[in-house]
């Protein structure tokens, strides 16, 4: 992982996670979230800071959905019903509910479809942000199915020669099982950063690195420097030389198979809030289960165990350095940056709730 998103050392208030998610599920129970919903909008982000996945976790998404719920952005006691329907695949309107509850719902409902007929699709829209895409992906993992997770991100992203924004960060997760490797987890943005990874390097006091970003004249940034007030979002792969029309093209992808697929438009013109799609597939469908995950363990052992380049020390695959991370978090604790701990203080105290947090 990128130190740039690392809380320093000298400064992170290490918070044990059974602590941590204690505290956010009884914050949002206070709002009027339902006990259920709380404990699994707390799953979610605690999910993402165990595992090392700072940008979606408590940091920088629970006081977005504080504010959300305040609001009423958020629909605290949702009526969600699938509206299209066939036996391997459907249609949700979420009716507003948090993207941590309806999001992880939608993949349930995927996998028992999968179990029934070997693939389940699930398009929701009507939502909102459901924090890691990673998380309902690897919901698959307990089935040895194979969990895919793409959301409708925020539409923050020109596209390649672009100068206005039209397309959304677009996340794409995918989870598979293996037998004694750590799953394979990939879930990446196809914005060159996460957004949310934007306002985290803001909050640490950072710079941008090259290709990050682009001006308000839609001009890539290719040097380090300050975060400039307003900026774009680059593409994956920054700039055309580097490959950005193909993150632009995989972000146009997921923008059909969320948004416009379910019903709701694309881009700026979007219809209906959040849209996501859920995928589950069950692997003995295809082919000899058993087999399948000696070739996966096979497969990521040639790719951790890769000659390395000069200077590089190993290599990784998607989802083992956070598999790493999340032993290490749950040894010594999740670490925060000091002012999400102040927060925290403010908050639980505006609400009346006993703060168990360091610090108090």
């Amino acid at each position: 992982m990128l130190e740039r998103f690392h809380v320093p050392p000298e400064i992170e208030v290490r918070v044990d996670p059974a602590l941590m998610r204690g505290a956010v599920e009884e914050l949002f129970v206070a709002l009027g979230m339902p006990r259920g919903h709380a404990e699994q909008s707390a799953d979610v982000l605690l999910y993402a800071d165990i595992r090392g996945i700072d940008s979606h976790g408590v940091s920088n998404m629970l006081r977005y959905y504080v504010d959300a719920i305040r609001d009423g952005t958020i629909n605290l006691e949702p009526r969600w019903r699938i509206i299209h329907d066939s036996p391997a695949a459907c249609t949700i309107d979420s009716d507003g509910a948090h993207g941590g509850v309806i999001g992880p719902e939608a993949m349930r409902i995927a996998i028992e479809r999968a179990r029934q007929y070997g693939i389940g699709s699930v398009a929701v829209y009507n939502g909102g942000h459901y924090g890691a895409a990673a998380y309902t992906a690897a919901m698959a993992l307990d089935e040895d199915m194979i969990g895919v997770s793409m959301t409708a991100g925020g539409v923050s992203v020109a596209p390649t020669f672009g100068a206005e924004p039209l397309v959304g960060l677009n996340p794409i997760a995918i989870a598979v099982p293996t037998r004694e490797e750590p799953p394979f987890i990939f879930d990446g943005s196809m914005s060159s950063i996460a957004g949310n990874k934007v306002r985290l390097v803001q909050r640490l006091g950072r710079d941008t690195m090259p290709g990050w970003i682009a001006g308000e004249d839609g001009a890539p940034i290719m040097e380090e420097r300050a975060i400039p007030d307003p900026f774009l979002m680059l593409p994956l792969g920054g700039t055309r030389e580097i490959g950005s029309h193909k993150g632009y093209g995989l972000a146009v992808m997921v923008e059909v198979l969320t948004s416009l697929l379910s019903g709701g438009g694309g881009g700026p013109d979007r219809r209906a809030r959040q849209a996501h799609h859920l995928l589950a597939y069950r692997v003995d469908a295809f082919t000899d289960l058993e087999q399948f995950k000696d070739d996966m363990d096979a497969y990521l052992r040639r790719l951790r165990e890769a000659k390395t380049a000069p200077g590089e020390e190993r290599v990784y695959y998607a989802g083992l350095p956070e598999h790493e991370e999340e032993a290490v978090r749950r040894e010594l604790g999740i670490p925060y940056h000091p002012e999400v701990i102040e927060w925290f203080h403010d908050v639980l105290a505006e609400l009346g709730l006993k703060d168990r947090l360091p610090g108090t």
